[in-house]
């Protein structure tokens, strides 16, 4: 039997938004060891023409809750992008895991075969449903939740291979 659209995305991304708040949780507790500034782990960056950990992490819930919205042809939730701390960014991912644990296997039938259409500013894209998770919203996602580990790494947060992939 093929594996499903719901089989290759939803639980995939609510184990790996699990993950990311654990890596944030991680780093909570090294910044509180270390009387660091919170902030300075929200704003931190890679590069400084890369975004900062918030908008990674608003980036990464976006991708899933608008692609699995698309997909299942449900609305999904907005939010104001307007997260600074550790727990605010925690509201969003688990806000993020509780719509996403709404779309259920029967939602995402035939969404292989949909025709996904949307605008990021001058950009139009156009995909077929199959295409639009494993070209798009896949790599995406995964781009964003690797960057936020990485910049908490490169912050000296002790997270490893075990923590990116999870229990």
């Amino acid at each position: 039997m093929p594996l499903s659209t719901y089989q290759a995305s939803i639980p995939m991304f609510i184990s790996m938004l699990t993950n990311l708040g654990d890596f944030l949780k991680k780093a909570e507790r090294y910044a509180e060891k270390r009387k660091i500034d919170k902030v300075i782990f929200v704003n931190a960056r890679l590069s400084p023409d890369m975004y900062a950990l918030d908008r990674q992490i608003q980036i990464a819930t976006d991708m899933v809750k608008k692609g699995a919205g698309r997909l299942s042809e449900k609305d999904w939730p907005t939010y104001e992008d307007n997260e600074k701390t550790f727990s605010e960014l925690q509201v969003r991912i688990k806000k993020t895991i509780s719509f996403l644990k709404t779309i259920k296997a029967k939602d995402l039938d035939g969404a292989e075969n949909k025709k996904i259409q949307f605008a990021i500013r001058e950009h139009k894209f156009k995909f077929k449903g199959d295409a639009y998770l494993t070209e798009w919203i896949i790599p995406n996602f995964f781009f964003h939740i690797t960057t936020a580990y990485n910049i908490l790494r490169n912050q000296g947060v002790n997270l490893g291979k075990s923590d990116f992939l999870g229990s």
